[in-house]
């Protein structure tokens, strides 16, 4: 077994359980692409088993702590067998859920989730690519689970060494494991339930796995806000397939304020999400002349509505991730400061604002602070209401502070 040895004082994070070794802390030792390593602090004591990655920054993700595990197929199968069981503690109203949320649940760089019964797989990191069949294989076990499909497209693994890959791993329909699959699309289209409403998805187009499962718990609270406020006219920016979209219609058709005068519009710089959210409401039955749907720029758009002297009861923004790294938050605060500037200007007088970051380089003291400031340049003042985050089932964990990546507020304006 290959030793990553620290420089002296560099074993703090790993004494208290955080599963990263950035490249600096080393001084000595090192693997092949995902083999698993002895890591140790400069004194020789045992720390961790890690997954050596020669080309990340995080140089080391440890697997366990526990100096007589094993890093093998039993390993991960108790893993994913304990993630899983930790869900049912969750409350998840629907039938797609987050099953695996990587170094949180102790598998760095995994991510898992299910949809009904198929499963999406983002293999992130090399120590996961290394094992993907075992760590396969133990997904298949999972009752009720019939398909399994790979979304490792996502940029990060470029960090990695590691090329993107998608495709079908695992059918039990099929002899042939992925061969049915080819010429059927329609696979990978999938409805789930959601609280009170049905959601649309493509495992193999749609963003992350397919969807922002991430944002369930806030989009039935819009929704709630919505009937319990009798929003009118709600503006959904950054509208992707449109679940605030169908979570404020829904609530406004609950509170009875779809009449003369009402009206959601979603806005987003991709017409086929467009397409996908107009067909949302279909399958919901709520093809109804009270939505409205815009492909442009929101910035642009944000800014047009204020000179036409539009303002509305409800404003959700729920953009892309501005600052992938701390690295980028500078740039990232003026960008997220300037939308929430411009959203306060369109808000009606105890109007809400839901206003969302997923950039793991803001943190959520800073995200406040911005929308503050946000506030200030647009003369106008506002109550907290709540402090959001993902849903349970994206959970975070006392050693690993980094999980929190998604945080929201809603503020009344005053």
């Amino acid at each position: 077994m290959k030793t990553i040895r620290l420089k002296p004082g560099k074993d703090r994070a790993a004494l208290r359980g955080h599963p990263w070794v950035f490249e600096s802390a080393i001084a000595s030792g090192g693997g092949d692409s995902g083999e698993t390593v002895r890591v140790e602090s400069f004194e020789g004591a045992f720390l961790g088993w890690g997954a050596f990655s020669p080309s990340s920054k995080i140089r080391v993700r440890i697997w366990s702590f526990v100096e007589l595990e094993r890093i093998d197929e039993q390993f991960f199968a108790r893993q994913i067998k304990s993630s899983v069981q930790a869900r049912s503690y969750f409350d998840i109203q629907s039938d797609g859920v987050r099953l695996i949320h990587g170094e949180v649940d102790g598998l760095p760089g995994l991510i898992v989730d299910r949809y009904k019964d198929t499963l999406v797989a983002q293999f992130l990191s090399a120590g996961v690519e290394r094992f993907k069949a075992q760590i396969t294989k133990s997904l298949a076990s999972i009752e009720g689970v019939t398909r399994i499909y790979e979304r490792s497209d996502a940029g990060v693994r470029t960090l990695e060494g590691l090329e993107p890959k998608t495709g079908w791993l695992w059918d039990s329909t099929v002899a042939s494991g992925i061969g049915a699959f080819a010429k059927d699309e329609s696979v990978t289209k999938i409805i789930i339930r959601e609280h009170d409403w049905l959601l649309a998805l493509d495992i193999e187009e749609g963003h992350k796995t397919g969807f922002y499962l991430d944002q369930r718990d806030s989009r039935k609270l819009f929704s709630d806000y919505a009937r319990r406020l009798g929003f009118k006219t709600v503006l959904n920016c950054y509208c992707y397939t449109g679940g605030f979209t169908v979570a404020a219609l829904k609530g406004m058709q609950a509170a009875g304020t779809l009449g003369d005068g009402a009206y959601v519009l979603s806005v987003d710089s991709s017409a086929p999400a467009l397409e996908k959210a107009q067909a949302q409401l279909t399958l919901n039955g709520l093809d109804t002349p009270y939505a409205a749907f815009k492909d442009a720029d929101v910035n642009a758009t944000l800014r047009e509505l204020i000179q036409a002297g539009q303002s509305f009861d409800a404003v959700v923004l729920d953009p892309p991730k501005f600052a992938p790294s701390a690295a980028h938050a500078e740039r990232a605060a003026r960008a997220y400061k300037d939308i929430n500037r411009l959203a306060f200007k369109l808000l009606k007088p105890k109007g809400v604002l839901f206003t969302y970051s997923c950039s793991g380089g803001i943190s959520a003291d800073l995200f406040h602070k911005i929308v503050a400031s946000a506030g200030t340049d647009a003369g106008v003042d506002g109550y907290i209401m709540q402090r959001l985050g993902a849903a349970p089932d994206h959970p975070m964990s006392i050693n690993f502070p980094e999980g929190e990546y998604l945080k929201g507020l809603v503020v009344l304006k005053k």
